[in-house]
């Protein structure tokens, strides 16, 4: 529980562990913007030799590394190919026409998977041609806010086609440890089909805040400016990067618990009357249903649910979601899915 409440609405609800908290507490910081502090530089370089990077640059949230991300890879007004759910489309407000300038070019999606000819269809082939943007990157996420983890062969076959047109990658990897806990793979396996990838310490990680981009020397080196120019330069944030060394050492050999508990919590809603169970989207810590013929609505069981001391979102396109992370047990499963079927 968290605050006394089961809270279902998220993985970015975890706080910080008692460890956490201490590593704050004591660790060693510096001024960042004067490259002085020793704390974030040491997570920053962890995040780059998990990834098999050269470099690293702490971000205050997954927005801003994705962001920063396309602002330095992409000159403006050149186009992004990208799938039409990816967050940076659905849950970033527009940053990409506002920051780097950039023109989206969205894919639609195959169960979660760009289809290669559409991607190599979308490219722009002639970077001469005055009447067309150019193809300035290729981006898609792993895992995904959906629940879905693209395979090490579509990450390979994606890289391989880009690498025919020199159009770099970037990967929101904000669940990338979850991707990696499903394939049963070191995570440097799938960093290995990305020249840039944004890695969030609050999702499932415990961190209280920010996320890491890794990438080459000289890609960091461009992205620390870049994050300059949008009021990212901060300052004795080692108090942060010490919550981010324990979630990037520790909290992350502990996912698969979350995928399990997911994975059980769908056989056990599957039995709640009038829920449409999507078993086969639950690869890691989501379970995604609808509501097709339970007697209350989606904002009725959100109020429910919280006179009960469960926090959970409405309905998304019609679509619920429940999140397990470290703050909810099979108990309180249990409890979740016995309040439903009181009411079904």
């Amino acid at each position: 529980m968290i605050n006394g409440s089961i809270d279902l609405r998220s993985d970015t609800v975890t706080v910080p562990t008692q460890e956490m908290r201490q590593a704050m507490l004591t660790a060693p910081v510096g001024d960042d913007v004067y490259g002085d502090d020793t704390t974030a530089k040491a997570l920053e370089q962890l995040a780059a030799d998990m990834m098999g990077k050269e470099a690293g640059l702490f971000m205050p949230s997954g927005v801003m590394s994705n962001q920063i991300a396309l602002f330095t890879h992409v000159q403006r007004g050149q186009e992004v190919i990208l799938p039409d759910n990816c967050h940076i489309v659905v849950h970033e407000a527009g940053a990409a026409a506002i920051i780097a300038g950039a023109q989206l070019r969205t894919v639609q999606n195959r169960n979660g998977e760009m289809p290669l000819d559409v991607v190599a269809h979308y490219i722009r082939k002639d970077p001469n041609d005055i009447h067309q943007p150019t193809t300035g990157l290729i981006t898609y996420e792993n895992a995904d806010s959906d629940g879905q983890v693209r395979s090490l062969t579509y990450m390979q076959n994606i890289k391989s086609l880009a690498e025919q047109y020199n159009i770099p990658i970037h990967l929101d990897g904000a669940r990338i440890f979850n991707a990696a806990t499903v394939l049963g793979v070191d995570v440097k396996e799938l960093a290995q089909y990305a020249d840039s990838i944004s890695i969030c310490l609050s999702k499932g990680l415990c961190a209280p805040v920010g996320s890491i981009l890794v990438g080459s020397r000289e890609f960091i080196a461009q992205a620390r400016r870049k994050r300059k120019i949008i009021g990212g330069g901060m300052r004795q944030i080692g108090v942060l990067a010490a919550a981010g060394m324990i979630a990037l050492k520790e909290m992350t050999k502990r996912l698969y618990e979350d995928h399990e508990n997911a994975a059980y919590m769908a056989e056990q809603l599957s039995s709640v009357k009038g829920l449409e169970v999507y078993r086969d989207r639950q690869q890691i810590n989501m379970v995604f249903f609808k509501l097709k013929d339970y007697p209350l609505s989606s904002a009725e069981l959100v109020a429910y649910m919280a006179e009960n001391n469960v926090i959970i979102n409405g309905e998304d396109n019609g679509m619920m979601r429940f999140v397990t992370h470290k703050y909810v047990s099979k108990d309180e499963i249990d409890t979740v899915v016995a309040l439903m079927k009181k009411r079904a």
